[in-house]
């Protein structure tokens, strides 16, 4: 199993160490534009190796994807961060074209490869990966949902004062402040729904932190968030390498589930060795499903800014 994870900046680097940790694949390559830094944090990383107790061959590259040729898994990090104030949405101009290029050069060298998408605005650029690189939907993944909703968890757990492992919960629709719909009323504790614990005014506290959750974190850092962006795609290259067929919310490819087609959006889908094994249809209450539409406009407006 070769994984490649394309910019080696804080989000690549940290999935590269959470995925070479788990130690379930043979080598992680890191590509990078910018001179040596690819060589520079592969290699600080496998220095690691012997502490973390990992396998895993780590290699970097400036720019030359020959070297990930026979990749079965690719992660697109590439592109600008989001700064203070900036919406995902307004990175669009920029990192669509650094998108196309990398999937171009991907697809060019491992034409069977999988490629999970996490520059932003995530589902746009996964929408843009699926219009440019003539692979198979079920080949393509946008990673926004399984982060979404690992932060969703954490606010449940801070607001139920539990532990997070008591916790299950997941964020669906898009990943933007204003499009994420995280579904509280499939969220629990222990199989026990959280509505049963939690009083509204502290729902729509948990629903609101959920929602800005990727805000915050830019406000407070100055930057993009990193750590919990690179964890939740080590859990989608597992899911795949392993073959693990586990539940994760992704963006993707719509044709007719959930009302709607030619889009990206986040949805529940089990994921396996094929990619997206199959897609999760999930009741929704009148009021999510208003929602969940809504977050369709708002993203095909954006994915109308593309340039094919």
């Amino acid at each position: 199993m070769k994984v490649t994870v394309v910019g080696a900046g804080a989000v690549g680097a940290s999935c590269a160490e959470y995925i070479a940790m788990k130690n379930f694949c043979s080598e992680v390559v890191l590509v990078d534009i910018k001179e040596g830094f690819a060589e520079g944090k592969a290699m600080d990383l496998m220095q690691t190796a012997s502490l973390n107790g990992f396998d895993t061959k780590i290699t970097g590259t400036t720019g030359d994807y020959s070297k990930t040729a026979g990749s079965h898994v690719a992660v697109i990090t590439s592109g600008i961060p989001r700064k203070p104030g900036m919406t995902r949405e307004e990175l669009i101009g920029i990192n669509a074209g650094i998108v196309k290029e990398v999937t171009e050069n991907l697809v060019k060298h491992s034409p069977e490869v999988i490629i999970i998408v996490v520059s932003n605005p995530m589902d746009t650029m996964a929408y843009l990966v699926h219009k440019t690189s003539g692979l198979p939907k079920h080949k393509i993944i946008g990673m926004g949902g399984a982060l979404d909703s690992a932060r969703f968890q954490y606010r449940l757990a801070e607001a139920l004062e539990a532990p997070i492992s008591d916790v299950n919960g997941m964020v669906i629709a898009a990943h933007s402040d204003t499009g994420m719909l995280p579904l509280l009323s499939k969220a629990t504790r222990n199989g026990v729904p959280v509505t049963e614990f939690l009083d509204e005014e502290k729902q729509k506290y948990v629903i609101e932190e959920t929602k800005v959750g990727g805000a915050t974190l830019t406000k407070l850092l100055g930057t993009s968030a990193w750590y919990a962006p690179g964890a939740a795609v080590s859990v989608m290259v597992q899911a795949i390498a392993c073959d693990q067929k586990k539940m994760i919310p992704c963006s993707l490819m719509l044709e007719g589930e959930y009302g709607q087609n030619d889009i990206c959006l986040g949805v529940p889908a089990i994921i396996g060795k094929n990619g997206v094994e199959s897609i999760v249809n999930v009741t929704l209450t009148a009021e999510e499903q208003l929602k969940f539409a809504e977050a369709a406009n708002a993203v095909r407006e954006v994915n109308g800014d593309l340039k094919f």
